[in-house]
């Protein structure tokens, strides 16, 4: 569980794609840095955009707006925000992760997304079941969370309580194919996903990259850009040719 320190250990040719909307925010910058601080380099990946998903050793499907619900076979109940264009890339980039098998983390939509990709759905407005729990938003880790201690997030997080933040005002509600709870908050929303077959893959709802300060969350980063590495170790072969992308044609 050990943390690289500092990007003078980048690890050569070792590429995560972060998927985001059209223009890249503060959140997609920290999420970069948090990959970084472990050694890889970063891919942002644009709604549309047609990156092949095989040179990736990794992915990250960011937060951002409200996965359309036409995607689990619903109509809009709230009022917001839905960009179809990247539920299509985010659709294709999932599609082709899987099938090739490289890491995935998704976070707060990107969880969300995972779910659905997997045939789940979602609550659309959580605020009117909470009972235990306000609805703000939440920069600082003043939300509870209980993990499972035995889990991939438990282990990293080294606890079975652990403080986050919260921002979507959306949830899971059916949880999809080949999928578990690893966490929850008070009012049992989920609060973290990850798969049941060899695929390293994790859907946390809050956002770590706002908390890199917090070795924890810090940690979530470092162990995907782990399974990126073991990934790309385990398939590479001798004399292969295969193109592993560079700085100037992937990195931004």
């Amino acid at each position: 569980m050990s943390e690289r320190q500092g990007t003078e250990e980048e690890l050569p040719g070792l590429t995560i794609g972060i998927s985001g909307p059209a223009r890249k925010g503060t959140a997609h910058r920290l999420i970069s840095l948090g990959i970084r601080m472990h050694g890889a380099r970063t891919h942002y990946i644009r709604p549309g955009s047609q990156t092949d998903v095989s040179l990736l050793d990794g992915l990250v499907l960011s937060g951002g707006t409200h996965v359309h619900p036409e995607r689990y076979n619903q109509e809009p109940q709230v009022t917001a925000n839905y960009d179809r264009k990247r539920d299509a890339t985010d659709q294709r980039l999932l599609e082709e992760a899987e099938r090739i098998g490289i890491p995935v983390l998704g976070i707060c939509r990107g969880a969300q997304f995972i779910n659905v990709f997997h045939g789940g759905s979602l609550c659309q407005n959580v605020t009117p079941f909470r009972v235990h729990t306000r609805h703000r938003p939440l920069l600082l880790p003043m939300q509870t969370v209980r993990v499972v201690k035995t889990s991939r997030l438990g282990q990293i997080m080294q606890s079975s309580m652990i403080g986050a933040n919260r921002i979507h005002s959306q949830a899971i509600k059916r949880l999809g194919r080949n999928l578990k709870v690893v966490a929850v908050d008070n009012d049992l929303f989920v609060q973290a996903i990850e798969n049941t077959h060899d695929q390293w893959l994790m859907g946390v709802q809050w956002h770590p990259e706002y908390l890199l300060y917090h070795g924890g969350h810090r940690r979530i980063f470092g162990q995907l850009v782990q399974a990126a590495l073991d990934f790309k170790l385990g398939r590479l072969e001798p004399d292969s040719g295969r193109p592993y992308p560079n700085s100037d044609s992937m990195e931004e």
